[in-house]
């Protein structure tokens, strides 16, 4: 097994989503495919060691529902960083929200913030292990 690649994120609107991932996470629109039915085959790359992010837009009720509560209310991503203060400043300017403070826990830095839909995301710095 080759490992994990591509985890989707289920969108309202494409382009909203694109927008917002750029300007917030600064990831990286890798690609953006029209597909048959007006969908479209969106990946976006959350880093050199990171797993792919597809968006796939809502296309029937019961998916609409699940837009921003993927996980049930939990943590369910989490964006890895060498530089949490940095990266959580630019977040917070570029307004990102954050439901907590910073905090240090043993296993890093962490802070639980939300995507433009409410998903709830982990930044995290991990701790360095000897």
């Amino acid at each position: 097994m080759a490992g994990l690649q591509l985890v989707t994120l289920v969108v309202r609107d494409y382009d909203e989503a694109i927008n917002w991932y750029r300007r917030a996470l600064e990831f990286d629109l890798i690609e953006d495919t029209s597909l048959p039915g007006g969908k479209r085959w969106v990946r976006m790359s959350t880093g050199p060691q990171g797993v792919d992010i597809l968006l796939a837009r809502a296309s029937d009720e019961r998916q609409a529902v699940r837009v921003g509560d993927q996980t049930g209310g939990r943590v369910g991503f989490f964006l890895v960083t060498d530089d949490f203060d940095a990266d959580h400043a630019r977040m917070t300017a570029a307004g990102v929200i954050f439901r907590e403070a910073p905090r240090r826990e043993l296993y890093g830095a962490v802070a639980v913030f939300e995507d433009l839909y409410g998903n709830l995301w982990d930044l995290i710095e991990p701790s360095q292990t000897p």
